[in-house]
């Protein structure tokens, strides 16, 4: 039920005073109903289609914050995990040794995992769409064999 000040009509509905015999209407009028209630049904989808991205906008922000924090506090966790590795490895070794191995260690691992990623980035490379650009290619040449005949 409609609030008080709340109008009852929608892009998708037609109003009383919009239906009549269309016998008795010209085929100018007739287009321009036509045209007006198309501009009013496509002004209401955009509408709606904004106010629904804009909710998805803010429930994305929300996550993407929530995503972030959470990266922020596993960092400060693997910072802990490391003082923990250097700490037990310096109970049978000294404190600088054990740091030096647990640094040396975890630069191999970042060096690793530097030379997969910069594989992945090169069999990536060049952004073109590839397939597209082959399929558009082959139309053409259709299109041109055709032309020909």
């Amino acid at each position: 039920m409609p609030q008080t000040g709340e109008s009852t009509s929608s892009p998708h509905t037609t109003s009383a005073s919009d239906v009549t015999d269309v016998t008795d209407v010209s085929t100018g009028e007739l287009v321009k109903r036509l045209s007006t209630q198309i501009s009013e049904l496509v002004r209401g989808e955009l509408a709606l289609a904004r106010a629904e991205l804009t909710e998805k906008g803010k429930r994305a922000g929300l996550g993407v914050g929530l995503a972030g924090g959470a990266g922020v506090i596993a960092a400060y966790a693997g910072a802990a995990l490391v003082a923990t590795v250097i700490a037990a490895l310096a109970l049978v070794l000294p404190v600088w040794a054990a740091a030096l191995i647990t640094g040396g260690v975890l630069l191999a691992i970042a060096g690793l995992l530097a030379l997969i990623g910069k594989k992945q980035i090169d069999k990536a490379t060049p952004m073109v769409p590839e397939q597209a650009t082959e399929g558009v290619r082959r139309d053409v040449e259709t299109v041109k064999g055709g032309l020909q005949r």
